[in-house]
């Protein structure tokens, strides 16, 4: 169905406006899925909170101009559909290398972050990245270590005097 000019410009807009807040984008060839297929990858992706988009390439160079996303211009090429992160930033990646093993006709064309343009391979490296409580977590048991080690080195000190009086009473009883 063919998109009159104000209707483009509404997609234009949408689109523009979650890449201009979005963490990383995702661009996969969606060639060969049937609309079963496209609707769960839909409901996986509003699961994860990741926008997910089937745009005609044209009006997605238009929205991502002016983004951190600009950088995929030039390779959007053929039927794709763009999955932009909201909030996490491995959020779209895991989404869509999740999907891709279920279903082998979604390949992987562009990856981006932090405007620059990856390998589709790197899709793996994005999707393993911590989530955000996943990072806070490993920060914290990085800040707790030294502490807690100086708690048991410090519980260590009266701990060995009384193991050392212990040894010497039963030194004495056995005397």
């Amino acid at each position: 169905m063919a998109l009159n000019l104000e209707q483009k410009k509404t997609v234009v807009a949408e689109v523009a406006e979650v890449a201009a807040v979005a963490h990383s984008a995702i661009a996969a060839e969606y060639n060969g899925l049937s609309v079963t297929d496209m609707t769960e990858l839909r409901v996986k992706a509003r699961e994860q909170n990741v926008y997910l988009r089937v745009v005609k390439n044209t009006l997605a160079r238009r929205a991502l101009e002016g983004t951190d996303f600009e950088c995929m211009g030039d390779a959007l090429v053929g039927p794709l559909v763009l999955a932009f992160s909201q909030e996490d930033p491995g959020a779209a990646a895991r989404v869509i290398s999740e999907f891709s093993k279920e279903n082998d006709k979604l390949v992987v064309k562009l990856v981006s972050i932090g405007g620059k343009l990856l390998e589709a391979g790197d899709i793996k490296r994005l999707a393993d990245m911590p989530t955000k409580d996943q990072a806070i977590s490993l920060l914290m048991s990085v800040m707790k270590a030294p502490v807690e080690k100086l708690a048991r080195t410090l519980n260590e000190v009266p701990g060995k005097l009384v193991r050392t009086v212990a040894a010497i009473r039963e030194q004495k009883e056995a005397a």
